[in-house]
């Protein structure tokens, strides 16, 4: 497989234009296709009008080696990427028996009736292959002409992901245009910033020369750090020995190699350990909880969460004493360790996490000004708080904050991981 493949994919909406709808596809895209050697060269975002389409395809992707387009697919008049690509490569549209056998049976399952304009979504280009969607009825398109390639998937994100990952990549694959196992390896962080991880790598990355690219992506507190090969000669184990030395320079502040979440870690623990967890948030309405529940299996591990948002609920329902939040008030340090006791009481919790602050752009004091985030910890050896501070929207006090709370307690975690393998070590030494 060429590196130097060129990839240009086109979103198509005037939704994605007018600000409706976010370009989830492209971040999904860029990220499938690059962990398989195939980083996009260049995104674009047409309107629903055929001459737009036309025009971006015919211009711009002239020179693309991959091209793929996402939505227009469907049975609308506003559909129009089918008809206009094909009419852009000249190529006639042609009824596809099995995508017509495909979409009788599914509307036929369902009891309704199957209108021409459904139908039309069975016709494709002459000489395209048809990509199966189980999941809908407009049937993704993989055709090949003058040494370029063109694929067409829907827009619903429930269809475009399991053709994209069962399909697509696959066909990619056997063809020799992407390779099977991950072209870059991700160092996943937090606590430090991009500058300071740059700091403590780039000894070990000059001492690569320039076969090894270093990537940084920052977000809600999270730096992710993607090393990828610029010299084809470079091996895999290669790659592995320099990402585990990355690894070791980083120190406490790595979460893991690939793309786990915090939460998902968390959980993992908690399952090894035997032990339970529950959460008390206020400012953070519920986002702590349901990045728990967010991961298959999280009942085993986690209680439950309660959004105590105003006084009244932190006093009755987990028992923050009144003199509490009278003296210290509802964000503070002493609110945040109580909140902590009362989810761990309240749900007979092992372990316990909480959250309050002032996430704004309202609220705040001279103390503690909009951005303050005080954390509470419950373990079964105590009880702590700590407090931080952060800059940004609302949204993104928030996420920084669920983000900290899960840092917080996977760092103690894996403390207590390995202080309880040092202990049973020496038992039997």
């Amino acid at each position: 497989m060429s590196k130097s493949t060129r990839v240009d994919v086109i979103n198509v909406g005037n939704e994605l234009l007018l600000g409706i709808r976010d370009n989830s596809h492209l971040t999904y895209l860029g990220k499938h296709l690059s962990r398989h050697g195939l980083p996009i060269r260049r995104s674009l975002v047409s309107r629903d009008r055929p001459q737009d389409l036309e025009e971006l395809f015919l211009g711009v992707c002239r020179d693309a080696d991959i091209v793929i387009t996402t939505g227009g697919l469907g049975p609308t008049s506003d559909d129009i990427t089918r008809e206009t690509i094909s009419r852009a490569l000249g190529l006639p549209l042609r009824r596809n028996p099995q995508a017509e056998a495909s979409i009788r049976k599914r509307f036929s399952r369902m009891g309704r009736q199957v209108y021409e304009e459904v139908l039309q979504q069975a016709d494709i280009p002459e000489g395209a292959e048809v990509i199966p969607n189980h999941f809908g009825t407009a049937p993704g398109i993989w055709l090949e002409k003058d040494q370029q390639t063109v694929i067409m998937m829907p827009g619903p994100g429930e269809e475009l992901k399991p053709m994209l990952e069962g399909f697509v990549l696959p066909r990619l694959q056997d063809k020799g245009l992407a390779v099977a196992d991950g072209s870059y390896l991700q160092l996943r962080t937090f606590g430090a910033g991009e500058a300071e991880l740059e700091a403590r790598i780039n000894p070990l990355l000059d001492q690569a020369g320039n076969r090894v690219a270093v990537a940084f992506c920052a977000h809600a507190g999270m730096v992710d750090l993607r090393l990828s090969t610029n010299d084809e000669h470079l091996s895999q184990d290669e790659l592995n020995t320099i990402a585990q030395a990355c690894r070791k320079a980083i120190g406490d502040d790595f979460v893991c190699l690939g793309e786990t979440s915090l939460a998902e870690l968390v959980l993992n623990q908690l399952r090894e350990l035997g032990k339970t967890m529950a959460v008390a948030e206020s400012c953070t309405g519920g986002l702590l909880s349901n990045a728990f529940t967010d991961i298959p299996g999280a009942s085993k591990s986690f209680a439950g969460g309660v959004v105590c948002y105003t006084n009244d609920v932190k006093v009755q329902m987990l028992g923050v004493p009144e003199s509490i939040i009278q003296q210290h008030g509802s964000v503070s340090a002493e609110c945040a360790a109580a909140l902590a006791t009362g989810a761990a009481e309240h749900f007979f919790s092992d372990y316990a996490l909480s959250i309050t602050g002032f996430a704004g752009p309202a609220g705040g004091t001279p103390e503690n000004p909009v951005g303050t985030i005080f954390l509470g910890y419950f373990s079964p050896v105590g009880v702590w708080s700590r407090k931080v501070v952060y800059p940004g929207s609302r949204l993104a006090v928030k996420a920084r904050a669920v983000h900290a709370a899960l840092d917080w307690i996977n760092r103690n975690l894996r403390e207590y991981q390995m202080e309880d393998l040092l202990a049973s070590m020496s038992a039997y030494s």
